[in-house]
């Protein structure tokens, strides 16, 4: 059981641009192998913590399933992968899309705006029995009570265990490190007073108040 992945992980690690739909929306080509990124986990924050913007910042949220490893695994084959994963969460990648930008353009890291305190909102740890197929799990987020966000992970471009067997091709996944594996179309941008709500439907559901700085 890995249910304390928050205070015992060593890394959280997102997957950009996962979903077929968002890349048709986005006018992008599917990436031939997946591009990835840490959040250190100084940027997890439970429920009944608020989600804090940094001064001058413009965030999205963003949500995700997580997937928890539950045993060390380096090099996996893609066809063992699912036998490191010990359960799941759910995740907001809170994101300051103007660092992205600035990124984008500069060639700089994304480590700022993905990485900021209190930028991975998670849920608490979910059984891998509650969740059997998780290429069927459907995600959904509200901001405000208007819904943002609203799909499946069927449509994700790389899947679970592709996404173990790569990571660990190069990263070694220790026991409590998270995957998060990308978001559906719909995020956007949150503010000072706003609530977000998300989750998986029947399965769980988290809430956040959103403050600023």
């Amino acid at each position: 059981m890995c249910d304390d992945f928050v205070t015992k992980g060593t890394k959280c690690i997102g997957v950009a641009a996962n979903y077929n739909e968002l890349l048709k929306i986005l006018n992008k080509p599917v990436p031939k192998v997946p591009d990835f990124f840490i959040k250190p986990i100084s940027s997890y924050i439970k429920e009944c913590q608020k989600i804090i913007i940094p001064k001058g910042f413009k965030v999205n949220e963003e949500i995700e399933l997580g997937v928890v490893i539950g045993k060390k695994c380096t090099k996996v084959p893609e066809q063992n992968a699912m036998d490191y994963i010990s359960g799941y969460c759910v995740a907001l990648d809170m994101t300051a899309t103007c660092r992205l930008t600035e990124a984008r353009q500069t060639g700089g890291s994304w480590t700022l705006g993905k990485g900021f305190d209190t930028a991975c909102p998670v849920s608490g740890f979910i059984p891998k029995s509650k969740i059997p197929d998780p290429h069927n799990v459907d995600l959904w987020c509200t901001v405000n009570g208007i819904q943002k966000q609203n799909g499946n992970t069927n449509d994700l471009v790389f899947n679970v265990p592709f996404l173990v067997s790569y990571i660990s091709s190069y990263i070694t996944l220790e026991p409590y490190d998270v995957i998060i594996t990308g978001s559906p179309p719909g995020m956007g941008p949150v503010h000072k007073g706003d609530v977000i709500e998300g989750g998986i439907k029947d399965i769980v559901t988290i809430k956040f108040e959103v403050d600023s700085e």
